[in-house]
């Protein structure tokens, strides 16, 4: 593989090219805003999604989807609800076999569909990968070490698709479960939002450790209801993407729970915000998947309620601390 494409020129778009590209590709970053193909093309920065980062001579952008044509690899980096419509749009320009690695975290709302799943609905012909893990875009782009997991069922597409993408900062771990890999990428960002108002509420570090531990037995409830297997949700694309997630500021999640914690409303805490926080379009989702597979989550109903403005935040924590007591493993 000589030349990927990247789909989604907001941080973790241009992250992940900059990674391409110091793997020795070359890189087509399709991006939908004017600013930053004209700032990436010449300026050799993304000030708009990613700044203080310089990039590699090998990322061209482009805003146009036939420009992704000739690639051998695409990464569809295109936020969970907007990622239909980004796949619908590259279709045409997709060739049979054409390996597809995902990069959004979410569950579609509506469909209730995975990432996976709206891939095999808009590029039957694709064929199918994940990428999850433990992974801030500005540490990726600066070279951090970092390592995520990257699912596939093709063994040997798999072990391609890592050496294309692999430098010594950054390192995919291969695995064959793709649901278990979107399983933890989605729920982890509506549980960092549950961590963000704890912090946000000042209810200490015991708590802190508490929710990420019973928000880890949802995530995984759900991942094995949804055909995924528990190994895969206890490696760095669950328990790994849960702890960074849960543990920094630096979290768009966590920031919005952050927000709500302190007395805000979902409107003051996205205000001013450009990057998507997956987990507040994903929390409803989330919570009509674990309905509809009969999988008990209330830390993540606890989130979807508050953002739909169904109880306070206030309401919520006395709901979860008053919920009768069992067994740790139940």
């Amino acid at each position: 593989m000589k030349h990927a494409g990247v789909i989604g020129g907001g941080a973790w778009g241009t992250a992940l090219a900059q990674v391409c590209a110091r793997a020795g590709l070359q890189v087509t970053l399709q991006a939908r805003e004017v600013e930053v193909v004209e700032a990436v093309n010449g300026a050799r920065e993304n000030p708009l999604f990613l700044p203080g980062v310089t990039l590699d001579e090998a990322v061209r952008a482009t805003t146009d989807m036939a420009g992704l044509a000739a690639c051998e690899l695409i990464l569809a980096v295109a936020p969970a609800q907007h990622l239909r419509s980004a796949l619908a749009a590259l279709s045409p320009h997709a060739r049979k076999g054409l390996p597809i690695l995902l990069c959004a975290k979410g569950v579609e709302q509506g469909s209730l569909k995975l990432m996976t799943q709206v891939l095999e609905e808009t590029i039957p012909h694709a064929c199918p990968a994940v990428l999850s893990g433990p992974s801030f875009a500005g540490e990726v782009a600066r070279g951090l070490p970092t390592a995520v997991t990257l699912a596939c069922p093709d063994d040997e597409l798999a072990k391609r698709l890592a050496e294309a993408i692999a430098t010594p900062a950054f390192r995919p771990y291969v695995v064959a479960d793709m649901i278990g890999a979107e399983a933890g990428g989605a729920i982890k960002n509506v549980l960092a939002i549950a961590c963000g108002i704890v912090e946000g509420k000042e209810l200490g570090r015991s708590a802190h450790a508490a929710l990420i531990t019973r928000g880890f037995a949802e995530m995984t409830r759900m991942a094995v209801a949804l055909g995924a297997e528990a190994e895969t949700v206890a490696g760095l694309c669950g328990l790994g993407d849960l702890v960074l997630t849960c543990s920094s500021p630096q979290s768009r999640n966590m920031s919005v729970g952050l927000a709500l914690g302190g007395g805000q409303t979902l409107e003051e805490a996205l205000s001013g915000k450009l990057s998507v926080a997956e987990g507040v379009a994903s929390a409803p989702a989330v919570r009509d998947l674990a309905a509809k597979l009969g999988v008990e989550m209330p830390i993540c109903e606890a989130v979807a309620g508050i953002l739909a403005g169904e109880h306070s935040v206030e309401a919520a924590i006395m709901g979860l601390l008053s919920r009768p007591l069992r067994s740790e493993g139940d």
